[in-house]
């Protein structure tokens, strides 16, 4: 796929320069998506693509000032000389330290949007894992279940219907890869691992002709691409599964060259070990019935350099029902799931074609 960063030109004769780069999170190298990249005092701004990337295209001059900013970080402003196209990585800082948010403002009689995608939602991931769980299982689908326009069917279910339409109208991408499958349990759990996630995005109408095939919603998620800083892992134990997510370098970044990273996250429920002995107690352990999920998330990516990166990741999982009657000689065995895989390499072929 390739994508066309469209800029308008100045007005003005004078000459033109390009300034781009990659927005990463300090400490992990993360690629952050959404960025305001714009200069103070001006109208004239961009944002970061969904790998981080932004370019702007703007008259030259002595010294240019850029600011950077983004939810939950802390702003930064780069000032450079700009005579000529210039390439300017860099890194924005968690924010941990909030002042008082103030909000002012004046009464405008024209609304008029200033986005042109209408109808689109950005849940953040940490807010998803603060939001109470069903049985303690954090499910992105229940979370935007709370969403407007967006109602549940059945209680405990984690079937989306926007604005009338069936959970079969709505489109889920995973890392450009279709979901057509995703729920666990006969659809009290969804089949997306929150630790596993970057982003998770809700286009509810109006959504671009990229995403045709469906007629009620698009909800795009992206993956993790792992830390390239430092080996880290996190977990959970849960009253019916546990998780582990393991992210960190593959190779150690050189000079002048790119780094990689890795992303593994698991998750397996233990219904069938919890339920094991009560069966076996009713039927004097002439039956052997369990049901379980597993899912597992993998993401490996490597950066060549400034002009080529490589992304593989890939989504593995099943739902499992057996029994197993001895006195019957009688054996089912019932599984379903999905399996998704992604291999994308981005080019920079210049400052503004990607």
């Amino acid at each position: 796929m390739v994508g066309f960063i469209a800029l308008a030109q100045p007005s003005s004769t004078r000459s033109v320069a390009t300034v781009s780069g990659y927005v990463r999170e300090k400490g992990s190298s993360e690629a952050l998506i959404g960025v305001n990249v714009y200069l103070p005092g001006t109208s004239t701004g961009t944002v970061t693509n969904t790998y981080g990337f932004y370019s702007l295209t703007i008259p030259v001059q002595d010294s240019l000032t850029l600011s950077f900013s983004f939810v939950g970080y802390e702003s930064i402003q780069e000032t450079l000389p700009f005579r000529k196209n210039t390439v300017l990585d860099v890194q924005l800082t968690p924010g941990r330290l909030l002042s008082e948010v103030v909000v002012t403002g004046n009464r405008s009689e024209e609304k008029v949007s200033e986005s042109p995608q209408m109808s689109t939602i950005d849940v953040p991931v940490a807010q998803i894992k603060k939001i109470p769980a069903f049985l303690g299982e954090k499910d992105v689908l229940k979370v935007l279940q709370l969403m407007p326009g967006v109602q549940k069917g059945s209680e405990g279910s984690t079937g989306i219907y926007v604005r009338g339409g069936g959970p079969d109208q709505n489109l889920i991408i995973v890392d450009d890869a279709i979901v057509y499958n995703a729920n666990h349990l006969f659809g009290f759990f969804s089949v997306f691992n929150g630790d596993a996630l970057k982003s998770v995005e809700l286009i509810k109408g109006g959504f671009p002709a990229r995403y045709g095939g469906r007629l009620s919603s698009v909800i795009e998620m992206n993956m993790k691409e792992g830390n390239k800083e430092k080996l880290h892992g996190e977990g959970g134990i849960g009253l019916i599964a546990s998780r582990l997510t393991l992210e960190g370098p593959l190779t150690k970044k050189k000079s002048g060259a790119g780094s990689s990273s890795f992303l593994v996250s698991a998750r397996r429920t233990y219904l069938d070990f919890v339920a094991r002995p009560l069966i076996k107690q009713q039927t004097d352990g002439q039956v052997v019935a369990g049901y379980y999920f597993y899912d597992l998330n993998a993401k490996a990516n490597y950066d060549f350099g400034p002009k080529n990166k490589l992304y593989l990741s890939g989504y593995f999982g099943q739902d499992r029902f057996y029994v197993d009657d001895q006195e019957t000689a009688t054996k089912i065995n019932l599984d379903w799931g999905n399996s998704t895989a992604t291999l994308r390499w981005n080019h920079l072929f210049s400052q503004r074609l990607f």
